[in-house]
């Protein structure tokens, strides 16, 4: 039997255009799509979109994959650095240039990172707030300077009249 695809390359079913719809049934494809995506950071309604089904559906039969959402990046990323660093091996140099910038980049990230964490754990000091009557004596005891007034307005020097 002779399997037919759609426009997008999605495996067209033999129930398509019949009476009533079949239980999905995932494939490691299908799987794999989604991990894909999960990486990418798409939503659940996208990732429906993707695979032709519903929202539900996804969630349903897409559960453990659901919930490595996180992880999925990291894996794809790993799964990046592996097939440079074969192809390198094997004498690519294009694969050698690009394996230096993908190092450099997560380098950078990981600078990023532990600056942010560093700035995290350190508090920042707080500023002492003075009161409106304690702000109006500080502002006293330098009213004065830099003007033709000079000492006049000090508090408890006597003016010269």
């Amino acid at each position: 039997m002779e399997t037919n695809f759609d426009l997008f390359g999605q495996p067209i079913p033999d129930w398509k255009g019949r009476r009533g719809r079949p239980p999905y049934e995932p494939t490691d494809r299908d799987r794999n799509k989604i991990k894909l995506l999960l990486a990418l950071g798409w939503s659940i309604e996208r990732m429906a979109n993707g695979l032709g089904v519903s929202p539900a559906t996804v969630k349903r039969y897409f559960r453990a994959e659901l919930k490595q959402r996180d992880a999925m990046r990291d894996r794809l990323d790993a799964r990046r650095f592996e097939i440079a660093m074969e192809q390198a091996n094997a004498g690519n140099v294009a694969a050698l240039k690009e394996l230096g910038k993908m190092i450099d980049r997560s380098d950078t990230m990981l600078i990023d990172a532990r600056l942010r964490q560093a700035q995290g754990d350190r508090k920042p000091e707080k500023e002492e707030r003075l009161g409106k009557k304690e702000a109006q004596k500080e502002a006293a005891k330098t009213a004065g300077e830099g003007s033709s007034w000079g000492a006049d307005l000090l508090p408890g020097v006597q003016g010269h009249c």
